[in-house]
């Protein structure tokens, strides 16, 4: 089921704490909220919110360094999985990131996280590497995974 009455919008200071709550709910090393807010003045960093009215119901945070993005993080709350909001803010990512000259995007994920594996590659996503023993609790090799794109 896609969601109509999702907006998408970049993170404020007024969002870091429902960030925070949806970092604890989806990772077992969450970002505190310290981090978050930190990224809100890293000239380097963008991070969209997907908004339910008042409620933020999932982000994705990158960073990007002479045209090369990395997505930091990328998560759901679980109350609003499986509705199309991933795909909504890695598509709205990748095109703000386009419009500032970025021509590539790169992230890190679990191999046992099908789901999003699958997702990553309906967007164009190719794996590229892995990072052995990346992932903590439990431990885990990360999939590099790669997106490029002509600007």
């Amino acid at each position: 089921m896609k969601r109509n009455d999702i907006t998408l919008a970049p993170m404020t200071e007024a969002h870091v704490l429902q960030v925070a709550l949806i970092e604890r709910q989806c990772f077992s090393l969450p970002w505190t909220e310290a981090c978050i807010a930190k990224e809100l003045t890293n000239p380097l960093s963008l991070w969209l919110i997907a908004a339910d009215g008042e409620t933020v119901a999932g982000y994705v945070g990158s960073q990007t360094v002479l045209g090369e993005a990395d997505i930091m993080n990328v998560a759901v709350a679980p109350g609003y999985r499986r509705q199309g909001i991933a795909e909504a803010l890695l598509r709205g990512l990748e095109d703000a990131l386009r419009k500032d000259g970025v021509y590539s995007l790169t992230l890190e994920v679990r191999p046992s996280n099908e789901a999003a594996i699958e997702l990553y590659h309906k967007l164009g996503y190719r794996e590229v590497g892995r990072r052995p023993g990346y992932y903590h609790r439990p431990r885990e090799d990360a999939l590099i995974l790669r997106k490029e794109w002509e600007v």
